[in-house]
């Protein structure tokens, strides 16, 4: 059985303070994709570096405080790869992917839109040339895995507040079409939905109005990942009796020879 767990950190420092390296060391994970580091090389401590066993991998934003997403497995991979190859996208640390004979798991961060319409301009092209990566990763065979902060609800189901946020970054129709679009025409499968089609499961609840304490989240944080290995997911769970961030983490199972 294969385990792996995503979570956006909100800051690895952050998270670290409120005992996300304690549950980490009892997960029984074999791959966790953290998004959202908010921290250089500099600022990682040898629990953030090797926690429990774990080789951990990252990929910083050249920016201080912002964005960077890392790895940690079980298991030495036998490539990493750091970014996808364009630069303006690979300088805020976005995507890090690990390969392990014929699968790949890839930690990724879509940008957030949410601040204004120059965010949301760089998170639309962003995904326009996200895209033909992801049709190039599905073409290339390989058994792959892409788990992060998509920052995106894909359907009605995915958010508690839908009505009212249909004009909203997160929420807006191009969003929703785009990925739709790499579910529906590239192949890619949302591997929690597979499993598990009741409404009201989210991953992120804002810091405002009691979101969390009433539910009233999104969700927007997946495992997406390409046909075969899809097929093999057996079990998926979020994990809230305590709060590491504000995302919580999303653990699927696959019944996959690791």
């Amino acid at each position: 059985m294969l385990r792996i767990i995503t979570l956006n950190l909100n800051g690895i420092r952050s998270a670290a303070s409120k005992g996300f390296f304690k549950w980490l060391a009892r997960s029984r994970a074999d791959v966790v994709c953290v998004q959202e580091l908010k921290a250089q090389a500099t600022d990682l401590t040898r629990e953030m570096l090797t926690p429990g066993g774990f080789h951990g991998y990252f990929h910083h934003a050249e920016k201080k405080g912002y964005s960077g997403v890392g790895l940690y497995c079980k298991r030495a991979p036998d490539k990493v790869i750091e970014g996808i190859g364009i630069p303006d996208i690979d300088s805020e640390g976005r995507y890090l992917r690990a390969d392990f004979g014929g699968l790949s798991v890839i930690s990724v961060y879509l940008p957030s839109g949410s601040s204004g319409e120059e965010r949301q301009r760089v998170k639309f092209r962003f995904m326009d040339r996200f895209f033909p990566h992801l049709a190039k990763l599905v073409k290339s065979g390989r058994d792959i895995i892409l788990c992060g902060d998509w920052n995106i609800a894909h359907r009605e189901i995915d958010l508690k507040n839908w009505r009212s946020n249909r004009k909203n970054s997160g929420f807006l129709p191009e969003e929703r079409a785009w990925l739709t679009q790499v579910f529906d025409e590239l192949g890619w499968n949302d591997v929690f939905r597979r499993l598990d089609p009741r409404p009201e499961q989210y991953t992120w609840w804002s810091n405002r109005g009691r979101a969390w304490e009433k539910n009233v989240g999104w969700r927007i944080d997946y495992h997406v990942a390409t046909p075969g290995v899809a097929g093999t997911a057996r079990r998926a769970s979020i994990y809230k009796e305590r709060r590491f961030s504000d995302h919580a983490p999303l653990t699927i199972d696959y019944d996959w020879n690791f």
